[in-house]
């Protein structure tokens, strides 16, 4: 029931230099892989491009034969009121149902927003989503 809500997001770890953002574009490019949402989280001389795709293991075969090192990562996307207070709604519910985020971004989609987020335990964390009012979007609208 809940595996229809885990999204696979690529992250993809690079060099945080000149021309590695392009590098890592025209990957997706070369591979028509569409990008649905995109962060870049820096650590020293490291980055962590976090991408949601429409092809997530097309775009992971080819990172993986650039010799990029890479993994999937199972995140959820929860629709968020696109209005003052809709992050707010969202995160005061996750921290009632002591669901810890580990990170996450956010954007628009159509008339709503889309709050990704990372959780230690996203099947359970699904569950409680859903039972709570929460809406989840499901993966199908993001990995083809």
């Amino acid at each position: 029931m809940t595996d229809e809500f885990i999204i696979k997001q690529l992250s993809i770890f690079a060099e945080n230099k000149s021309g590695k953002l392009a590098a890592i574009a025209k990957i997706f490019l070369d591979t028509g892989v569409s990008i649905h949402a995109f962060n870049i989280a820096e650590a020293n001389n490291f980055g962590v491009v976090r991408a949601i795709v429409d092809k997530p293991e097309v775009a992971f075969e080819r990172f993986a034969k650039e010799n990029y090192a890479l993994q999937y990562t199972d995140v959820l996307a929860i629709k968020m009121k696109d209005v003052p207070g809709g992050l707010y709604e969202v995160a005061n519910l996750l921290g009632k149902l002591n669901i810890n985020i580990e990170y996450a971004y956010a954007f628009r989609a159509g008339e709503y927003g889309a709050l990704i987020v990372k959780v230690a335990n996203p099947r359970e964390a699904a569950v409680k989503i859903i039972e709570s009012g929460l809406e989840l979007l499901p993966a199908k609208n993001y990995n083809f």
